[in-house]
């Protein structure tokens, strides 16, 4: 873990989490996650279609019921600050085939992404934590979840 790496929870604010949301499609739940984005002023509201683009490229789905939607390279210049958003759908939402429970939204300045999606997939691929954020219903247990381990 190197000094200039922001601990995901100072990343998500309360405002952009969403415990308990329903999406009709993966592009309606793109743009939730966006939403709590711009919910914080992270991003300005074309980063969200570069998400929706991204995804028509390249899809986010990573594995464990979670994707983790993000802007093209092109919409850097839309990204104010740093941040992420969770959105969880309790009744999942059909992304490209696979069941998707929650979504985290990246906004992130420079190569900024990297980093966040490699503490991501540090939490995702902890079947048992993953499971635990799947369940997740107040923005404690996410938080708790989203601690760095000490020993890391």
């Amino acid at each position: 873990m190197s000094e200039e790496t922001t601990p995901l929870t100072e990343l998500l604010a309360e405002a952009s989490i969403d415990l308990d949301a329903s999406a009709a499609s993966r592009d309606e739940a793109i743009r939730l996650a966006g939403a709590g984005l711009l919910a914080v002023g992270a991003i300005d509201e074309s980063y969200v279609d570069a998400m929706i683009d991204r995804e028509n490229s390249v899809s986010t789905f990573m594995g464990e019921g979670v994707a983790i939607p993000h802007g093209t390279l092109a919409a850097k210049d839309s990204v104010k600050a740093d941040a992420l958003s969770l959105v969880r759908f309790p009744e999942g939402v059909d992304w490209d085939g696979n069941d998707v429970r929650i979504a985290f939204g990246i906004a992130a300045k420079g190569n900024g992404h990297i980093a966040l999606l490699s503490q991501l997939a540090t939490v995702l691929m902890d079947p048992e934590k993953a499971a635990a954020l799947r369940a997740a219903e107040t923005t404690d247990e996410v938080y708790a979840l989203l601690e760095p381990d000490e020993d890391e």
